[in-house]
């Protein structure tokens, strides 16, 4: 049965809004590719530095460009033509990857944090801080995988109840209760956002405060405790740690300001979803895809943020 244009509600026909985000979206993707693609190539070009840092950053590059190529083009894709139109199979592959490159981005970061915590609060032999930053990336590749695995089942393409010919790749019907989906929303809440966000603080708090520690052993004339403390520090590296405690807590709050920036609003979104359903579905379908794509534009910051210090990094 052929069904009139004006009976079709406007949801399943595309908006003004749906334009809109196509333009965000593609000027986000040139963005995100331009510099996840300027900081791979480089890094990948000076691989044979051996260095942990530029080891995690790549890393961070490739998660950052899992967004860009795959989850950003469908974005586009998906808002253009508003239905569903690749199938079940695709559906649910893409739900993988579609989130896959979020939590590979928030799991590196833990790596990132937790490998410059050890490296100034306990040092260890260089093959030793190789091996666990191998391990760290390994595992976050593993729980990214797992993290994501879920898409592709709770993920699935479902058809209008009044206009079947419309369908779309939804969780719609899956969860038993709301219980359940509250149980595994909150599980991505904890995943992407708020256990990355705990460890970036507390780990690069304590870096702070034993740079600080040092930097005022050495002050005061107390170098040499500082040198057998970390075996290989030289007197001359004082004023260089000096240098990188101010250049940490530049990066330290400049880590912490893009990741809060990027992913509060968003979630604060879902929590006020969580809390009062009613009078957050009253919130202008404007505001809520913005504050979405705020989230997303993390993976355009990142490549400014760590590229910019890789080099200070290194220092630590």
């Amino acid at each position: 049965m052929t069904v009139a244009p004006s009976e079709v509600p406007s949801e399943l026909t595309g908006s003004a809004n749906n334009l809109l985000s196509i333009t965000a979206y593609s000027v986000l993707m040139v963005i995100a590719a331009c510099g996840n693609l300027t900081v791979f190539i480089t890094l990948f070009r000076n691989r044979h530095r051996k260095s942990r840092v530029n080891l995690f950053i790549m890393h961070l590059s490739i998660a950052d460009l899992v967004v860009t190529f795959i989850m950003l083009p469908l974005e586009i894709a998906w808002h253009t033509t508003v239905a569903w139109i690749a199938g079940d199979v695709a559906c649910r592959i893409l739900m993988f990857w579609r989130t896959f490159g979020f939590y590979l981005s928030s799991f590196i970061l833990i790596a990132i944090s937790l490998d410059r915590y050890f490296a100034i609060t306990r040092p260890m032999s260089l093959s030793d801080a190789d091996r666990r930053g191998k391990l760290m990336l390994i595992l976050a590749w593993l729980f990214s995988i797992v993290a994501s695995s879920p898409q592709s089942v709770i993920y699935h393409v479902e058809s209008h109840p009044n206009h079947p010919w419309f369908k779309q790749c939804v969780t719609f019907n899956f969860f038993p209760t709301t219980t359940h989906q509250m149980i595994y929303n909150v599980f991505c809440f904890s995943a992407l956002y708020l256990a990355p966000l705990v460890v970036i603080v507390i780990s690069y708090s304590f870096i702070l405060i034993e740079i600080t520690k040092r930097s005022r052993e050495g002050r005061g004339g107390d170098t040499n405790s500082m040198i057998a403390s970390t075996g290989s520090l030289r007197r001359s590296g004082v004023g260089r740690m000096e240098k990188a405690r101010i250049r940490t807590l530049k990066m330290t709050i400049v880590i912490v300001f893009v990741f809060v920036m990027c992913w509060t609003p968003y979630y604060a979104m879902i929590i006020w979803h969580w809390v009062d359903k009613t009078s957050a579905e009253q919130v202008d379908e404007k505001i809520q895809r913005i504050l979405y794509l705020f989230a997303v534009s993390n993976s355009c910051m990142n490549p400014i943020v760590y590229g910019k210090d890789e080099f200070a990094l290194s220092y630590l």
